[in-house]
């Protein structure tokens, strides 16, 4: 997860890239080659513009409101993953099966320990999520987030942005720093998280 120094995950083009830096895409890639599956909520998928990575990629969505003919599924390396919920709507599916394998993992809302069984059952333990908050905070919520890398960038963008975690409930989590590095003023944080 990346911010400016003022908090915005995201610049005025909806892209967290805008408030990127190049410390932060080296680590990004580093994290990738490291990881089986990385794993990014449908909003985060189109913002960002996802394309094929020499990963798996996972997309969560409760809608399903994806495009089928994006190079996500069209031009992937290795076939998409979609995780939703029983409760999606069935002809977005089944339209969805023919291009990408379909994970369901809880009724209504997001079930993370049965999407985490569903992945590890393909041989996908090592996850790297990328967002965003929304996913992110179902993820902490559930207590299944074991390291945030965190990086915050020396600019500021101003204006209205989301925070790395969007939940409606408040949420009580404890950190511990792991690691911090420096790099022309970008911070780059490894958070682990403190289980009770």
């Amino acid at each position: 997860m990346v911010t400016s120094l003022d908090g915005a995950t995201q610049g005025s083009d909806g892209r967290s890239r805008t408030v990127s830096s190049p410390p932060d895409r080296v680590v990004l890639s580093l994290l990738r080659r490291l990881c089986d599956v990385v794993i990014a909520g449908a909003g985060t998928v189109r913002a960002e513009r996802y394309g094929p990575v020499d990963r798996p990629i996972a997309v969560v969505s409760r809608s399903l409101r994806l495009d089928d003919n994006a190079p996500l599924f069209t031009e992937a390396t290795h076939r998409t993953i979609v995780i939703t919920v029983e409760s999606a709507p069935a002809d977005h599916r089944a339209r969805l099966a023919a291009v990408a394998d379909v994970i369901l993992a809880g009724d209504e809302e997001l079930d993370v320990a049965a999407a985490r069984e569903a992945l590890a059952d393909r041989g996908l333990t090592r996850l790297l999520c990328e967002g965003g908050a929304h996913l992110l905070a179902h993820i902490v919520t559930a207590g299944a987030l074991d390291d945030l890398c965190y990086t915050l960038t020396p600019r500021m963008v101003g204006g209205h942005s989301a925070r790395l975690l969007e939940t409606p409930l408040p949420l009580e989590s404890d950190w511990s720093l792991g690691h911090l590095i420096e790099d022309g003023g970008t911070l780059l944080m490894r958070w682990m998280a403190r289980r009770g």
